[in-house]
């Protein structure tokens, strides 16, 4: 049962910040200089990060919003309306990355956990991409 009433819920909910996170500032921070862009325009799904001519698209994933093991943590939503919209989420990327991958793009995503505990690790995941093309 909610703590709160649905219009201080949504009110809530409302206030979460959808771009400019913390994980997506520190990752911007440390893919400054390669030609990885934050937000770039026009890439199918719009990634956190990308680059057109590299065909790279990286992914910052939320772990509550794109269900990171969330039936297995036991962190299920208790309102049908939260596990459904969670589980668009996680078509809706697995998709992208099956229309993606088909037109040749590397297709990265990163948890928004991996990146505040091992930011490092995840610099050199999407470097190792990066550099491979």
């Amino acid at each position: 049962m909610d703590v709160f009433t649905k219009k201080k819920r949504s009110e809530v909910m409302s206030k979460i910040r959808s771009n400019n996170t913390s994980p997506e500032l520190f990752l911007k921070a440390r893919l400054k200089g390669t030609y990885l862009r934050y937000q770039p325009k026009g890439i199918l799904g719009n990634p956190d990060f990308g680059s057109k001519k590299h065909k790279i698209a990286v992914f910052l994933d939320g772990d509550f919003w794109h269900g990171y093991n969330w039936k297995k943590l036991g962190k299920v939503p208790p309102r049908k309306y939260w596990q459904e919209k969670i589980q668009k989420n996680i078509d809706r990327a697995k998709k992208y990355n099956r229309m993606l991958k088909k037109e040749e793009w590397k297709v990265i995503r990163v948890w928004e956990h991996d990146i505040k505990k091992n930011l490092e690790k995840c610099i050199n995941k999407i470097m190792k991409f990066y550099l491979s093309n």
